[in-house]
């Protein structure tokens, strides 16, 4: 194998370095650089280079605040932010005819943090060479460079739709598809797959007109489905436009604000909702004609085998630690959920969790407790599981997960975002722990997800066999006893069986 292993792609040729038994290419371009006159503006062609780029080292990550919460660990270098972000990076076991299957990497962060080179995912190769796959894992715009809905306000001068940062994630699939056989994969097997913000990605992927025909399978871990309406992404363009002391006739006077205002200034704006962010993908009718679950429910990816799974305890990372949830009472607990669910279900729903949750646990919950539960499974456990059964009914395939590990953080239980460093190798013994469970729960995920990449089936050796999801509900358990088990928390489940998608996400 080659030291400075070479190929040629549709745009020119990148000289990458060889690392841990793998090829990897980092900071390639797949579009051109939204900047200038491109800002706002859909991705457009990467422009041609001559000679060999060298594509040693990651590209600048999409201009982002620093996040609020890490994982107990060593600190993590600083990336490089530039709004010339469009980069991807691919890790491959071979420049051959292999054909294997190619998996990309769609990272979270609440749509406005993250980025394919992340610090604390140091060991993607293992994944690479636990499945013989090639990875791949993108950058796209974040934040209100690549959600802001600006079409209406400006009266087309800007004819952003709030989407743009979803079109950056297609252009970057349809780089994979025209160029991943140079790097040993198969441009006819491409599973996408993310989490948190990442699986929504997903979930709106499937929805997406302009990402037809580009993959063939998706993973959604925490997350399938959220999404602005039209009218709430006008009104948070107008609150954003208005604190930078503009309106939305200064088009060009917004086209020429750094970048690092336009963050700071969404980022002052930022305060954890009852439900939603200051930035999601917009239903605009357009690029996303209508919200992913519905869409998908209508058949929109009937083509697609997915599997979708979420963490037991996904709520306790945002609100278990945040006094006023903590510590609400009950007319708290009545009001906040009559925020992200009708009103009239409000009592029924309360009521099934609080029932649930004592028999879960042997004593009674708190009104905190109960809210943080409520608020997990709306936006990360139902959405995905709805995805699941809609592919079921339409007679694809589909694979359904409950993450229930707890690692050293036990108040947290099995929190949001605790099976991505199993996923990547990645854990960490202040955070997740150490020792033989924690190797053996890595060895069953990377099995597993490379299993589903190569054949759309997540059987494998470590975990034996995962059946679909099917009328029995049957979901792997991955824990420290992974299992199979037919309906897990059904009770919860069922409790939503009334509640429209608009609500879900």
């Amino acid at each position: 194998m080659p030291s400075n292993p070479v190929v040629e792609t549709r745009s020119g040729k990148l000289q990458g370095v060889y690392e841990n038994g793998l090829s990897v290419f980092k900071g390639i371009p797949y579009a051109a650089p939204p900047i200038g006159a491109l800002r706002w503006l859909p991705p457009q062609p990467v422009k041609p280079w001559p000679g060999v780029r060298s594509a040693e080292n990651f590209g600048p990550i999409a201009p982002q605040p620093a996040p609020e919460f890490q994982a107990p660990r060593e600190p993590l270098p600083v990336e490089s932010q530039d709004e010339d972000c469009l980069f991807l990076n691919v890790w491959t076991p071979g420049l051959d005819d292999k054909k294997r299957a190619v998996m990309v990497w769609i990272h979270g962060g609440g749509y406005s943090l993250g980025s394919g080179s992340e610090p604390n995912q140091p060991n993607r190769h293992t994944l690479s060479l636990r499945g013989d796959i090639v990875l791949v894992t993108i950058n796209y715009r974040l934040g209100p460079l690549g959600f802001l809905h600006l079409n209406e306000i400006t009266g087309g001068k800007i004819p952003a739709t709030g989407n743009e940062g979803l079109l950056d994630q297609v252009a970057a699939v349809r780089w994979v598809r025209d160029n991943i056989a140079a790097f040993g994969g198969d441009p006819a097997n491409i599973t996408i797959f993310g989490e948190s913000a990442g699986a929504m990605s997903v979930g709106a992927l499937l929805a997406l007109p302009a990402a037809k025909g580009l993959f063939h399978k998706a993973v959604m871990q925490s997350g399938a489905s959220t999404c602005h309406s039209l009218e709430d992404a006008v009104t948070e363009a107008t609150k954003l436009v208005k604190a930078l002391g503009l309106t939305g006739r200064d088009a060009d006077k917004l086209r020429r604000i750094p970048a690092q205002t336009l963050i700071e200034t969404q980022h002052t704006m930022w305060a954890w909702k009852i439900r939603g962010a200051p930035v999601e993908p917009v239903i605009d009718g357009k690029v996303l004609p209508v919200l992913p679950l519905d869409a998908v429910q209508a058949g929109s990816a009937k083509d697609i085998t997915i599997m979708a799974g979420s963490n037991l305890d996904e709520g306790t990372l945002f609100y278990g630690m945040e006094p006023r949830i903590v510590n609400q009472n009950e007319d708290d607990l009545i009001r906040r959920t009559g925020r992200i669910v009708p009103e009239k279900d409000v009592p029924a729903l309360v009521e099934t969790y609080r029932q649930a949750l004592a028999d879960r646990w042997g004593r009674a919950p708190t009104p905190g407790e109960i809210y943080v539960a409520i608020s997990g499974d709306s936006q990360f456990r139902l959405p995905g599981l709805r995805m699941v059964e809609a592919q079921q009914r339409l007679g694809t395939p589909a694979y359904s997960y409950l993450f229930d590990f707890v690692g050293t953080a036990a108040q947290l239980g099995s929190c949001h975002s605790l099976d991505v460093g199993f996923i990547f190798s990645s854990t960490t013994r202040e955070f997740h722990g150490a020792g033989p469970i924690i190797d053996r729960l890595t060895m069953q995920m990377q099995e597993a997800w490379t299993a589903f990449a190569r054949t759309g089936n997540p059987t494998c050796p470590s975990l034996g066999n995962w059946p679909d999801y099917g009328r029995q509900r049957r979901t792997m358990v991955l824990g420290r006893d992974s299992h199979v088990v037919a309906a897990p928390y059904e009770t919860e489940r069922r409790a939503w069986d009334t509640i429209e998608n608009k609500w879900l996400g």
